[in-house]
């Protein structure tokens, strides 16, 4: 789709039909400060119910803390499957088993492809440390800095086959600082990205989010009296 270009004539619900309160698959490969995030916030209220966390890497940080919380977690290393499909086709069926309505990439690494990403359409959703469209890919602290940008920031944004390039759901400046590294900024666009994915998840799970092409409006209140309807 040519950004810009609006293909849909409808608004769309990403989650129409879906019981409440969201089932959320996780998918990490680090220290997983997002899955956090997620996970304090459920604790709180967030109306999702996290059903299983899955990793590319073993041994991760993020592993660990689906474990206190009570997720169940397993390991899927890519390195183990003879392609790409193969790994997506292993993550699709462990998601399903755990009946994911909704993923989440949480500091995932791995590109996904169509063959993925065709069977949750609008319910991928991923945070970026940069305002996309800028700076995707890894290392978008860094780009920021290279470029001397003043204001950087994080993205919100449902997963689509390129890099960091699906629909904004929402996003966060973060200002640059003179004596910023890409260490200490990145560390700054995290607490953003901390408060954003729950955010934008809760949105989600309150039937609040329309899609229209690259469009995503954020209705002022949920549709509904009770999001926290039993599956």
């Amino acid at each position: 789709m040519t950004p810009g270009r609006d293909e849909s004539p409808e608004w769309r619900d990403p989650v129409a039909g879906r019981p409440r309160p969201l089932r959320v698959g996780v998918l990490v490969s680090g220290g997983g400060t997002n899955l956090q995030a997620v996970l304090d916030a459920v604790a709180t209220g967030l109306p999702v119910a996290p059903v299983v966390v899955l990793s590319n890497r073993p041994g991760v940080g993020a592993l660990e803390r689906a474990a206190r919380a009570g997720v169940p977690a397993e390991v899927v290393d890519h390195r183990a499957f003879p392609d790409r499909r193969a790994f997506e086709d292993t993550l699709r069926a462990r998601l399903e088993a755990a009946g994911a309505d909704v993923v989440v990439l949480a500091g995932f690494m791995r590109l996904l492809t169509a063959n993925f990403l065709d069977h949750y359409p609008l319910r991928t959703l991923n945070v970026h440390p940069a305002l996309c469209p800028s700076f995707p890919g890894v290392d978008a602290p860094a780009q920021a800095l290279a470029w001397g940008v003043a204001v950087t920031g994080c993205t919100v944004h449902f997963v689509d086959a390129g890099t960091d390039t699906g629909p904004i759901i929402t996003q966060a400046a973060v200002p640059v600082h003179p004596d910023d590294d890409a260490a200490r900024l990145h560390q700054r666009i995290q607490r953003e990205e901390h408060r954003l994915l729950p955010l934008a998840l809760g949105w989600l799970a309150e039937g609040r989010v329309r899609v229209r092409g690259r469009q995503v409006r954020v209705l002022a209140e949920a549709p509904w009296p009770n999001t926290s309807t039993p599956s």
